[in-house]
């Protein structure tokens, strides 16, 4: 049997566009037409990420903390915090402590919020990269007890990034190869619903829309071994 002996498909944003007004029964004429796409892409990724946890886009990131500093700025395109450890030593005396989250009204409710010492608790506060008239707004955490002089203290986290937005034309999207069918359904599905005439395929659209994401999302998750150990009883 002759196989083509890659592994290489994916689609940049034109083709992902096509498909999508295709299914949605017209074509890609304008440049207009990619734009409105571009447009319903980047809010069919921040529908993805209220949808919980895409692991693709989970990283790992360090911070050193600065005695006496207890806020510190995340990057602009963190969308939240999964795990959080306090860092001490290194090589083999190396220690890893998990600290607990806190809302924001726990930390309100904190007496003395410039006691110092090892960290053990972190406050996140999510702005997302809102921008304001002073520029764009970083996300934040905010630790306490306030790291003291006693360590080197390191925060160590996995974080949840953006999906990043879509490009031009020629862009391949930030998107695992699972998950082409997802978004190419979900574009379809958006752009039917601004499409004239198309409104009879909206239906059908999101059923397929939906089940795709179904079967991407089953995949995209975190896989860890199960052992189940059955109890038996016995009867006097």
């Amino acid at each position: 049997m002759t196989t083509s002996s890659t592994a290489a498909f994916n689609l940049d944003l034109n083709e992902i566009v096509e498909e999508a007004f295709e299914r949605a029964g017209s074509e890609l004429r304008s440049g207009y037409d990619l734009k409105t796409a571009r447009r319903s892409l980047n809010l069919l990724f921040a529908e993805w990420a209220n949808r919980g946890i895409n692991l693709w886009t989970i990283e790992e990131g360090t911070q050193t903390l600065t005695s006496g500093t207890a806020t510190y700025n995340l990057d602009v395109d963190t969308v939240d915090l999964l795990e959080h450890v306090i860092r001490t030593g290194s090589g083999t005396t190396q220690s890893d402590v998990a600290i607990s989250r806190i809302t924001v009204s726990n930390y309100a409710a904190i007496p003395n919020k410039t006691t110092t010492g090892k960290p053990t608790q972190i406050y996140i506060d999510r702005k997302s990269g809102a921008t304001e008239s002073g520029g764009v707004q970083n996300p934040t955490v905010t630790l306490w007890p306030v790291p003291d002089s006693a360590a080197t203290y390191t925060l160590v986290y996995w974080r949840l990034a953006r999906i990043l937005d879509a490009g031009d034309g020629f862009n391949t999207m930030d998107v695992p190869f699972r998950f082409l069918p997802a978004m190419v359904a979900g574009l379809a599905y958006h752009l039917a619903m601004k499409i004239p005439g198309s409104e009879q395929r909206v239906p059908i659209l999101k059923q397929m829309y939906d089940e795709a994401w179904l079967l991407a999302s089953d995949e995209d998750r975190d896989k860890a071994s199960l052992l189940i150990t059955p109890q038996i009883y016995y009867v006097n």
